[in-house]
């Protein structure tokens, strides 16, 4: 027995190799179809990507034709070398880098050599490309933006590196792929499927036909349509409202938490990141690290919230019963505490309740809650903890869940954080009352501060902030429509909204309203240190503004926080109350406030940190000029209710 199976195990194992070798090799072609295999070629079919389009349906980006060199460097012969520089109008030195460049990817397999000609600079060349061998076309199709703001929502399109291509095979050199912004989130969405033709080539390297009659050829699929939450006239209004300045506005619908407008500024036309000058203009950006083009102010920028986020101090003081609406404490022009210190404040004096503490924004009143707050517990740091989860209840201090590629925690401390401040040594509330009022370690993004404001508008529920409304066949993510409810009682809106109501009555921002509109908000101005020249310098306070409206069934919440722009009612507060008429009413009839902002410019301010780039200064005048000239709605070049085809 035991002669017999150690030959039929050999037998049997060698007959299975010879049978999976006869199925490779004659069965199976699919072994064939690799990129290294030289006697087939494998083109490609770039799918269009899916259109972009407003809440409104409005279109806003759309696509033009784009047509790249691909060479195949062991196949480069005979090659006029000055003509073809000539054609695509490269120097000799360019000609043999990008060679180089493509030898070190593969000498047998295609690559980029040039990319992005539009129809013009293609046409010369597509007349004698069959003289130069090795060399063929690609089309694609770059974006073509129908409007000139929005460049921070819609991201770009970038050709793909050795990384991406190594960790998703999906991608081969010269790929592109979405970059930043709805571009990045909704990359596999927009991008489509490509589709991919097997050619045979005889021994001559001639093509002789599809492989196998085209059994493996697949077609491309054309990428999907999104609807964006952004309002097209919102967004474009908001960006033309901030030239001239730094900052972020972030508007939000707090029934549903969509993103109405998300503008940075200073901002830039998206179209001069498209075509052969985008590598010339993202550097010109990219270098200005001043004012930063390139930085999303309403999703990155981390500031003091100031005043604003006394809404929050005096909702947990009537969370944890420390005070109740009645509740009144002096103002002496400020508020005495620890050592002798003193920290003043505007409101003029006087007893205050939470009603007049809001619209008056005492800080007195407000650090006295806090301290009763904290003083609640024996121990400091589990009363400093409790506060923090409250506040953290309203989306602050974490990655809020978005669907944009970037983003910030802020931060709200704990007791985690102060014993890191004050190893071996207690502190009491007294020692970091900052917080009472927004200051302290305390720091929001404006996208937060949006969300806090939706929070509240919604009497003590938000939903995650997101920018996509609807893509063709396909549901949204569910955690977009999954409510989050904060720790506070719903009864203890009710009170605060009527003290953020009477902000526009009798308070802070009483210069503000707007005929007709009953709109809630709150001014606020925070503390802005910088470092010139290795000195930490304080600055001009920023200016901020919280604000939502109507007052009952509240249909937008927003944040606005400009940099360097001094008292809250100044700069942020009028943009407020101009970007809420323009949203609900869709007309401003406060005129005198929009010429006022328009016109206002903070650029001696931001003079004093350093200067722009050319492409930012060139940017900012011509938007200045779009401003004056009063154009609301934006030249489209296309159908805005109907898709190319």
């Amino acid at each position: 027995m035991r002669k017999v199976l150690l030959p039929s195990m050999i037998i049997i194992a060698a007959s299975l190799l010879v049978l999976r070798l006869f199925y490779l090799q004659v069965i199976n072609d699919s072994f064939k179809l690799k990129s290294d295999n030289n006697a087939i070629k494998i083109q490609y079919d770039y799918p269009e990507r899916g259109y972009i389009y407003d809440r409104n349906g409005k279109l806003m980006v759309a696509n033009q034709p784009s047509y790249d060199i691909m060479v195949i460097p062991r196949e480069v012969k005979n090659l006029d070398t000055l003509e073809f520089c000539q054609l695509l109008a490269i120097t000799k030195e360019d000609f043999i880098k990008k060679i180089e460049k493509a030898k070190v990817y593969s000498p047998r397999l295609p690559s980029v050599f040039l990319a992005q000609l539009n129809k013009s600079e293609f046409a010369a060349f597509q007349e004698k490309i069959r003289n130069y061998e090795g060399f063929y076309f690609q089309k694609r199709s770059l974006r073509d933006y129908q409007v000139n703001f929005g460049a921070n929502i819609f991201g770009g399109i970038t050709q793909v590196n050795d990384k991406i291509i190594e960790k998703n095979p999906y991608y081969n050199s010269g790929d592109l792929i979405g970059k930043q912004g709805v571009e990045e989130s909704y990359e596999e969405i927009l991008r489509g499927i490509k589709g991919v033709k097997y050619i045979q080539k005889d021994k001559y390297n001639r093509e002789i036909g599809s492989f196998k009659e085209g059994k493996y050829d697949t077609i491309a699929v054309q990428g999907e349509d999104i609807h964006l939450t952004v309002d097209m006239e919102l967004q474009k209004y908001g960006e033309e409202l901030m030239i001239n300045k730094r900052g972020g506005i972030v508007a939000i619908e707090p029934k549903t938490g969509e993103i109405l407008a998300l503008v940075t500024a200073p901002n830039y036309d998206p179209a001069i990141l498209v075509g052969r000058q985008r590598s010339k203009n993202y550097t010109m950006l990219y270098r200005d690290s001043i004012a930063k083009p390139l930085y999303d102010r309403g999703l990155l920028a981390e500031y003091p919230p100031g005043s604003p986020f006394k809404i929050l101090t005096g909702l947990v003081g009537l969370q944890e019963n420390v005070v109740d609406t009645h509740t009144t404490f002096m103002c002496n022009h400020g508020f005495a505490y620890a050592g002798g210190r003193f920290q003043r404040c505007h409101c003029g004096g006087g007893s205050r309740d939470l009603n007049v503490g809001i619209y008056k924004s005492c800080n007195a009143y407000f650090s006295n809650v806090y301290l009763r707050t904290i003083g609640k517990y024996k121990s400091t740091p589990y009363a400093v903890d409790v506060w923090s989860n409250h506040v953290k209840s309203f989306g602050l201090g974490q990655f809020m869940g978005y669907d944009l590629p970037t983003g910030k925690k802020g931060k709200i401390p704990n007791s985690k954080t102060y014993k890191k401040i004050y190893p071996g040594w207690g502190y009491s509330g007294k020692t970091i009352i900052s917080n009472a009022i927004g200051q302290g370690e305390v720091l929001l993004t404006p996208i937060q501060l949006a969300n806090m404001m939706s929070a509240v508008a919604n009497e003590g529920y938000y939903y995650t902030p997101h920018i996509i409304k609807k893509i063709e066949g396909e549901k949204i993510d569910k955690k977009f429509t999954t409510k989050h409810l904060t720790t506070i009682d719903k009864s203890h809106f009710k009170p605060m909204i009527q003290g953020l109501f009477d902000v526009y009555n009798f308070g802070t921002a009483a210069g503000l309203r707007v005929e007709g509109i009953d709109i809630c908000g709150k001014t606020g101005t925070a503390e802005n240190f910088a470092k010139i020249n290795g000195k930490r310098t304080q600055l001009e306070d920023h200016s901020i503004f919280v604000a939502f409206a109507p007052k009952d069934n509240p249909k937008i919440a927003i944040a606005i926080l400009v940099e360097n722009g001094g008292f809250g009612s100044t700069i942020a507060g009028p943009i407020a109350s101009l970007m809420i008429e323009k949203y609900l009413r869709g007309k401003i009839t406060r005129t005198d406030l929009e010429k006022r902002t328009l016109e206002r410019s903070l650029q001696d301010r931001y003079a004093k940190l350093g200067g722009l780039s050319e492409v930012v200064k060139k940017e900012m005048r011509r938007k200045d000029s779009i401003a004056k000239s009063k154009i609301v709605v934006p030249k489209v070049k296309i159908d805005t209710t109907k898709k190319i085809n």
